[in-house]
């Protein structure tokens, strides 16, 4: 089953960087795996560079899906928190070093400003969830979900970002422009270079599932 589980992802990233421009390798992916409606509108990204390093992305997040929550935790080993989460993906796949705070992330030099209807897989999209504009980031992978570390407790996992609880509270999407990896590949800060190849590499796509909070 791991194998065959592993050959599906290779596929997918191998689709990713070689798909026709009106091609939706993730979106396909998603509804292979039965998290979302054939039915369902999708967005594909249009731009190979772009559609190959944003899958890449997005195949990365969905590894740690399972990952248990942990208040300021910011490596594989450890688990993650929320923005610990989007900060680790964004260092290992683009080289890009985000603040460590929900509100810093929104507001870093280098991301800008995404309107809700024009959200593609790859950016970051926040909610509001504390009473601040600014408490809460995931990533967005395609198909109106979104991953993220949630809460105490619980661990990361899919979203459906358009159901009531989480579309009244969304604050709005960020996207990295014109990323350029460090000349001397990702900067890897101390507390995350020893859990970069963890065990939590391996993909647990037999555990996918979205998640339904309550409202």
């Amino acid at each position: 089953m791991l194998a065959r589980l592993l050959i599906c992802l290779g596929a997918a990233l191998h689709a990713a960087a070689h798909a026709e421009p009106d091609d939706d390798p993730i979106g396909r992916y998603l509804q292979e795996r039965g998290l979302v409606s054939p039915a369902e509108p999708s967005t594909p990204i249009t731009s190979p560079s772009l559609r190959d390093r944003t899958s890449e992305m997005v195949m990365t997040a969905m590894a740690f899906i399972d990952l248990p929550y942990r208040r300021g935790g910011n490596t594989a080993d450890g688990g993650f928190d929320c923005s610990g989460f989007t900060r680790h993906v964004f260092l290992t796949t683009l080289g890009v070093q985000l603040p460590r705070r929900v509100d810093e992330q929104a507001s870093a030099p280098g991301l800008v400003k995404v309107q809700r209807e024009q959200i593609e897989p790859g950016d970051l999209v926040f909610f509001n969830t504390l009473k601040r504009t600014y408490s809460h980031v995931g990533i967005y992978v395609g198909e109106g979900r979104f991953i993220h570390a949630p809460r105490v407790g619980g661990a990361v996992r899919l979203e459906n970002m358009n159901i009531g609880y989480w579309s009244k509270r969304f604050t709005g999407a960020r996207r990295v422009q014109g990323t350029v990896p460090h000349a001397h590949g990702p900067r890897v800060a101390p507390e995350q270079s020893s859990g970069q190849r963890s065990g939590w590499a391996t993909p647990p796509f037999a555990r996918l599932r979205i998640h339904v909070p309550a409202e």
